[in-house]
């Protein structure tokens, strides 16, 4: 078994080795607790059946412990100053495939296709750099990508509000979003003291399992988003100022919104965040017809 690489001295060693300094722009927190990132990779469930991907390698602390479960990783790197480290701290690995690129702008599902032609179960599973964690989960799901689910580690705030429920303060049109698509839980929390350098904040690990089909039918996806964002643009407003104040020509059609509300069931003085996904379902397929 080779020394892992998360561990305080390993971490120091590789970085003094290459004179490697940490880039704050891009988010950089290297985790340096093996048992931290064995759990993590326990919670995807891998197998020498599975692929995972992962975003932000760093220096292939969690890299390592994938390559070890899965039959195959895949991992986007952005800095092209971790390349050579990664090349030499993964070299006793074969079943790694580093690609310098940015997965916001690469196409993942021809990734998966050329990479994944003879494996059927993928997980994402990451330390996601915290500036991006929001929009790259988002692509992941927005583009219906075959994978099972996603673990990935980011800011405990940002967990909180994914797997939010209804009538709490962190559910918002993000909760929404994410639990359209998955099943969202935290798995675990993790303390801001295992990393190098600290960040400011504690982080957590979500898993979210991806829905066969999403919890509600909406005749249009979009105007669904659109319609839960606008909700909640002031959080102290009732749905019906939101609702008038963000769609496009509102405050004209307030009628309309109040027929909408009235089929859907919806006080009008009701607060965005007091509504269920069912219920915003309905509010937004009785406010499609006037809106479409």
């Amino acid at each position: 078994m080779n020394k892992d690489i998360a561990t305080p001295a390993r971490t120091k060693e590789i970085m003094q080795k290459y004179g490697f300094s940490f880039k704050k722009s891009l988010g950089q927190n290297f985790l340096i607790d093996p048992n931290i990132l064995q759990n993590i990779v326990g919670h995807a469930g891998l197998t020498k059946e599975h692929g995972a991907i992962e975003i932000g390698p760093g220096i292939g602390a969690l890299t390592e412990h994938l390559a070890r479960a899965s039959k195959k990783v895949v991992a986007f790197e952005i800095d092209q100053r971790l390349l050579p480290i990664l090349d030499d701290t993964l070299s006793p690995y074969d079943n790694i495939h580093i690609r310098h690129s940015d997965v916001l702008k690469a196409d993942v599902r021809q990734m998966m296709e050329a990479e994944f032609a003879d494996i059927k179960d993928i997980m994402v599973v990451a330390n996601l750099p915290y500036y991006v964690t929001t929009p790259i989960i988002l692509k992941l799901l927005m583009e219906d990508l075959p994978i099972k689910g996603l673990v990935v580690m980011l800011q405990k705030e940002v967990a909180d509000r994914i797997a939010a429920k209804p009538g709490t303060k962190n559910y918002g049109s993000l909760s929404i979003a994410i639990q359209y698509y998955t099943e969202a839980s935290t798995v675990m929390i993790v303390p801001k003291t295992v990393f190098i350098p600290q960040p400011n904040v504690d982080s957590a690990v979500i898993k979210l399992v991806k829905r066969e089909k999403p919890p509600v039918e909406v005749t249009d996806e979009d105007f669904f988003f659109t319609v839960t964002r606008s909700s909640f643009a002031q959080r102290r407003k009732t749905i019906l100022n939101n609702l008038t104040s963000q769609l496009p020509d509102g405050k004209a059609k307030k009628e309309d919104i109040l027929k909408a509300l009235e089929q859907a069931g919806i006080e009008p003085q009701r607060r965005g965040e007091s509504l269920s996904i069912p219920e915003f379902a309905d509010l937004a397929n009785a406010l499609y017809p006037y809106f479409s």
